[in-house]
């Protein structure tokens, strides 16, 4: 009996409950499944709008040139099964600064789990992995914003060592 190789797309693979759970590089195929995920809240629902794809698709493009970009999908493959719809994502963007000695730092953007899959670990997983990404490639800090309303994101974010060190401001443009 010969064993699996590794899948080379693979940043991650973790067991949960329910199945292995794979991060690997988005593609332009799972745009649809990143679009529901990202409507599936209150303030995301309020925010997107799919009857026009064609911004998001510019924006794919965009980030999929850039390295300085990651785009991320998590998928739920079920034992015996071939891989299951995206589940999960996140954006996480290098960017390089003259403060803090010159030194980079990361911006992880849209973390996102399927409503019917928190709990299992798989966001924290995916934070992990991007913490570890920004080091590897020398950030000397990962930051994100969060909405102020998100109260369960707040406390995910602090059991993972993050800390509401500043206040973020926005101006729509």
């Amino acid at each position: 009996m010969t064993s699996a190789q590794p899948d080379p797309a693979a940043l991650l693979t973790i067991d949960v409950d329910g199945g292995t759970f794979r991060l690997r590089p988005a593609s332009r195929a799972d745009l649809p499944e990143i679009l529901k995920l990202l409507a599936d809240d209150q303030l995301g629902a309020a925010r997107e709008d799919t009857s026009n794809l064609a911004p998001y698709e510019r924006a794919f493009e965009a980030i999929d040139a850039d390295p300085a970009h990651l785009l991320v999908v998590g998928e739920l493959m079920e034992p015996g099964e071939p891989a299951r719809p995206v589940v999960a994502t996140f954006q996480l963007s290098f960017i390089p600064g003259l403060s803090r000695r010159g030194s980079w730092r990361s911006q992880l953007e849209a973390v996102r789990v399927s409503s019917r899959l928190r709990g299992l670990g798989i966001g924290a997983a995916m934070v992990i992995w991007a913490a570890a990404e920004s080091r590897h490639r020398g950030c000397s800090l990962m930051q994100l914003t969060t909405d102020k309303s998100r109260k369960d994101a707040h406390r995910f974010y602090e059991r993972l060592g993050f800390t509401a060190s500043h206040e973020g401001m926005k101006l729509l443009l």
